[in-house]
């Protein structure tokens, strides 16, 4: 099909009547080899809370299931007790990573059966799951890669967060404080060479999404790399879905390489959002998070770029933090190296004042950083 009709028929279906209205997201489901372990990584680095827990204790004996909250962010960690399921084959095959961003609705039927009819690939069929605490009713179709979308319907279920979790506050880590990380801002997924368009077709028919953004290898490139960018939404702008695939340059991108160590396309990084970047990234830095490092030029023409701002870019400086503008304000971003051994999944701290765009302003200077980390690693 065209690449310009594919993309307005994505855009128009997206302009129609709401057929999937999404509340929020629900939840992120990360496959580790060891989610006991990640959850102290996650509790001590980053912040979160563990306030859930499923497995054998509660009568699971698939798998063990923690659930870690941050604001409004919910991070599902989940390892496999056996080798012979598909959980054991996605970390032998992508490492750990995302398996499912989970979606709340208000009917996980209706959002299965339109998107189905759409030409979504069922995974999961609506299905009751009940405890004492109540009932959800769940449903799942599949997206790019080995990623899902689940549909969760939770308005007659009063329990701490999904029928066979108990509460894990013997299981957690005292004293943890609270990074200052709020929401989801948008979630980057990452496809082969060619699928862009192909799943920006998918959430646009499939989903009802609208193109809000679309960036090309003009836009996001450097001397040796380059990649090609789409961002989706859905209808009332809480859900945003960038689509990345590379594109020709001298070297391997960022996209290449992820594509190679994660054996497929994937969630590249998770944006969350702050209503502090610089108390929030001083404390994860503090804790032993990593961040990319942009040469400190870049703060010498950083306020004639993008104007005055609030904060002091001596700062900014200090924290490698990147600042950009667009018509409705200005966004500060910083970008965390890949949090595992594999060159993957990594997270964006984003703090929004008005801004309603990605950081384009930011692309060169990220993407060159981005470089020399591929180098000291020797896949660029």
């Amino acid at each position: 099909m065209d690449t310009l009709a594919t993309e307005k028929k994505a855009a128009s279906a997206g302009n129609s009547a709401d057929f999937l209205p999404l509340k929020n997201w629900d939840h992120i489901e990360f496959y580790c080899g060891n989610a006991k372990q990640s959850a102290f990584y996650y509790q001590y680095a980053m912040g979160f809370k563990l306030t859930a827990y499923s497995g054998l204790e509660t009568g699971n004996r698939e798998r063990a299931s923690y659930l870690l909250e941050q604001g409004k962010i919910k991070f599902v960690l989940t390892t496999p007790y056996h080798p012979d399921n598909f959980i054991s084959d996605h970390i032998k095959q992508h490492g750990d990573g995302v398996r499912d961003i989970a979606l709340e609705v208000d009917d996980a039927e209706s959002a299965f059966n339109e998107t189905v009819k759409r030409g979504a690939v069922p995974v999961m069929e609506p299905t009751k799951i009940e405890d004492e605490s109540g009932f959800i009713i769940r449903s799942a179709i599949k997206t790019y890669g080995d990623t899902l979308h689940s549909f969760i319907q939770r308005n007659n279920y009063k329990g701490l967060f999904l029928p066979g979790f108990v509460d894990a506050s013997a299981k957690a880590v005292q004293g943890i404080k609270d990074a200052g990380l709020r929401s989801v801002d948008h979630m980057v997924g990452n496809v082969e060479l060619g699928k862009m368009n192909f799943w920006v077709k998918f959430y646009g028919e499939t989903m009802g999404f609208s193109q809000l953004l679309s960036f090309d290898d003009k836009d996001i490139s450097t001397e040796y790399t380059a990649l090609m960018s789409k961002v989706m939404q859905n209808g009332t702008g809480k859900i945003k879905f960038p689509i990345n695939e590379p594109a020709a340059g001298k070297k391997k991108s960022q996209i290449d390489e992820y594509l190679e160590f994660y054996h497929g396309a994937g969630v590249q990084h998770i944006a969350m959002n702050t209503t502090n970047i610089v108390e929030t990234v001083s404390e994860l830095k503090r804790r032993g998070v990593e961040f990319l490092r942009v040469p400190t030029t870049y703060y010498k023409e950083l306020e004639a770029r993008v104007g005055k701002i609030d904060e002091d870019i001596d700062e900014l400086a200090k924290h490698g933090i990147l600042v950009d503008r667009d018509d409705d304000g200005y966004l500060l971003q910083l970008f965390s190296k890949p949090i595992e051994d594999r060159p993957t999944v990594f997270f964006e701290i984003i703090q929004r004042k008005g801004a309603k765009s990605f950081g384009k302003g930011n692309f060169k200077a990220l993407f060159e950083a981005i470089e020399r980390e591929q180098e000291i690693r020797g896949t660029l």
